[in-house]
């Protein structure tokens, strides 16, 4: 996986290498083992590339062989060998063996029709000459990142957001209404960014540019077909998607390693990659030094009914607090939680031990319906046919695994869900969530006004597409998980942006389109039966899990928030941006509200969790805007002279190596 940027120009004044070094650089980490750039009248591209198999692979820009249409992706495209001899066949000549190649060739063939062919993770640019067009594309399930921006009739772009403000030619500004859709829902929905003016392609979606437009098409839709029966064959059904998941993500003969956290889902990768490998299966978790939050002990079993060798590592409160403005300088938006910190060093870890690719277990939950927010929604409905049973609000303690009842604590927090909203509003399963962090009661009056009344889950909900009134209650649930938090969080600021952070490609069999589609065509029960979460998976492991192996059912990664921040060895940042002068100077947030939570939190009186959420928002929207809006990006450019490929309008130049290096990307 790489990184990739780029300008289009409306007038044709040229983009120069200088300019397209400085985004490069600010994108590096993507793509430490080399770059390149196209350099052209209207057109500039720039490419940092990780080599996961041979550093001194082929580069991209890539093109065509009259070089009329022009390259530059951040792919992986697991399909490419069967698409290759496709493209062949109908008689195009590839010169390289890279498997990104198979874009221009089927581009050239298809055109935009191209992407219903691909099977992977990816976002790419191609800059077609012929037709002055800039064509822009993301993965299904927006795995990759792409963004844009607009000034003057001019596109900007690039795989971070960092890459855009490294050109000089877009200033950074901050978006009310992205940030309080973070805040409130735990990240901006694409195409929103807490950057005014910066959009996020949406996963699914590319775009066209022609003479200063922008038009954007969807390509893919999420659509939950349920069934009314289990197919008789289902186990073997999910036996062929599975290995053949797997398979392609392990193509290639790389060396992939794998994140084992000791739950079900990353067992299952982790088994499946260790069978299918023809390497030894490298496994790697981290976990926190805080005794009742350790999870070590499971993870090394898991590891040794795999087969894996295993690599661990404990990170305490103070490594992450200490690493948390770099975690930030990656995610580019303020977080709700720290749990990406985790993931950072998970990545870290990987990289030190030599690993380039791992497998991961994301993307199961929101298919197969595990997570807890299901299962409340579905109690929460059955609570609210006979609100007055207590016998019935039990049930959310053996959700969470809570005592028995008898506590005024666990009833008051069950009633709290039982009044989070109306069973026939469409966010009715989301809603404990969204209104969670009580976030506003922390803005200053200015933020507020400024906000306008603006109302962010009311124009979630009149965004939902029209499909989404004919599914189940818990497929509608599914899908507000895909596209609230999966997509613009999950695969996002946990995932991409923390793996690449350390040149760390990730690779998620879960999220397979066709995966996706057999499950969402399975009747709900199959997911989720009673409060049985991913039955239909759990059924299938059972065959193909060593039988030693007992994974354990176990919640995301649970980030000691609010004390992470307030210790007696804490960095000074944390004081320097919670002050009262901080928090007046950047106007987003009240000073004396603030100060009572922060008090709250020092004494050790904040547990509940919409308090951790709200305190760790308002650190990281102070950080985030230090860092981002206060603070002018000022990255030395690339060299172009250093480059392992330069093009442009009239000339080829390619330094290092022949232009169509022979070798794999």
């Amino acid at each position: 996986m790489c990184g990739i940027a780029g300008i289009a120009r409306h007038v044709p004044t040229g983009v120069s290498t200088h300019t397209l070094g400085r985004m490069a650089a600010a994108i590096r980490h993507r793509g430490p083992d080399g770059y390149g750039f196209y350099s052209g009248a209207k057109v500039g591209l720039a490419h940092v590339r990780l080599g996961v198999m041979d550093v001194g692979g082929s580069g991209q820009p890539l093109t065509n062989e009259d070089g009329q249409i022009v390259l530059t992706s951040t792919c992986e495209v697991f399909n490419h060998p069967e698409l290759r001899h496709e493209l062949e066949e109908r008689g195009h000549v590839f010169r390289t063996r890279c498997h990104a190649e198979v874009l221009v060739h089927g581009y050239e063939e298809w055109g935009a029709d191209l992407l219903q062919r691909l099977d992977g993770q990816f976002a790419f640019a191609i800059y077609d000459r012929s037709s002055e067009t800039v064509f822009l594309a993301r993965d299904r399930f927006g795995v990759r990142p792409l963004f844009y921006a607009q000034r003057n009739g001019d596109l900007y772009f690039g795989s971070e957001i960092k890459a855009i403000l490294a050109s000089g030619e877009v200033d950074p500004s901050l978006d009310p209404r992205g940030l309080d859709e973070v805040l409130r829902l735990g990240a901006a929905r694409p195409p929103r960014t807490p950057f005014s003016g910066i959009a996020a392609l949406e996963p699914g979606t590319y775009g066209i540019w022609k003479d200063g437009a922008l038009w954007i098409r969807c390509y893919y839709e999420l659509d939950y077909p349920e069934a009314s029966g289990e197919p008789l064959d289902v186990i073997e059904q999910l036996d062929e998607i599975m290995l053949r998941s797997v398979g392609l993500r392990l193509r290639g003969g790389v060396p992939v390693g794998a994140y084992l956290s000791g739950g079900l889902d990353s067992s299952i990768t982790a088994s499946l990659a260790r069978s299918a490998s023809r390497h030894p299966l490298q496994s790697f978790s981290v976990t926190y030094g805080i005794p009742e939050l350790d999870e070590s002990s499971n993870q090394q079993e898991v590891a040794r009914a795999v087969g894996s060798l295993h690599t661990a590592s404990v990170i305490g409160m103070d490594a992450i607090a200490r690493s948390f403005p770099e975690v930030l300088r990656h995610t580019e938006t303020p977080l709700l939680q720290i749990a990406p910190a985790l993931m950072f060093h998970l990545a870290k870890l990987t990289k030190e031990s030599g690993v380039k690719v791992v497998v991961g277990g994301d993307g199961a939950d929101e298919i197969f319906l595990g997570y807890d927010v299901f299962k409340e929604a579905s109690v929460r409905r059955f609570c609210l046919r006979r609100p007055e049973s207590l016998a019935r609000q039990q049930l959310f303690g053996r959700i969470h695994g809570q005592a028995s009842p008898g506590t005024r604590t666990l009833e008051s927090s069950w009633r709290s869900l039982l009044e989070a909203g109306q069973a026939a509003d469409p966010l009715f399963s989301h809603l404990p969530r969204f209104f969670g962090s009580r976030i506003d009661d922390f803005y200053s009056g200015e933020f507020t006004a400024g906000l306008g009344g603006i109302d962010v889950i009311g124009e979630l909900r009149a965004s939902l597409p029209t499909r989404f009134f004919g599914w189940s209650p818990l497929n509608q649930a599914a899908y507000l998980e895909m596209t609230t938090r999966l997509s613009p969080y999950l695969v996002s600021s946990y995932g991409d942006r923390m793996t690449m952070a350390h040149g760390v490609e990730g690779r998620y069999p879960f999220l397979d389109h066709k995966l996706f589609e057999f499950a969402a065509a399975l009747p709900t029960g199959s997911r989720l039966r009673g409060l049985r979460e991913k039955e239909v998976l759990r059924r299938w492991a059972s065959r193909i899990l060593p039988v030693q192996m007992k994974p354990e059912r176990r919640a995301p990664h649970r980030a000691p928030d609010v004390q992470t921040f307030f210790t007696s060895t804490s960095p000074s940042w944390i004081n320097d941006h919670i002050s009262p002068e901080s928090l007046r100077r950047v106007g987003i947030f009240s000073p004396a509200a603030v100060g009572g939570l922060v008090r709250r939190c020092q004494a050790g009186l904040s547990h509940a969790l919409g308090e951790n959420q709200a305190m760790v928002g308002v650190l990281s929207t102070q950080l985030w805007h230090h860092q981002f809006i206060e603070r002018a990006l000022s990255i030395p450019p690339l060299p172009a002279s250093e480059a392992s490929v330069l093009l442009g309008d009239g000339v080829s130049v390619h330094s290092g190596h022949a232009l169509y290096d022979p070798k794999p990307c």
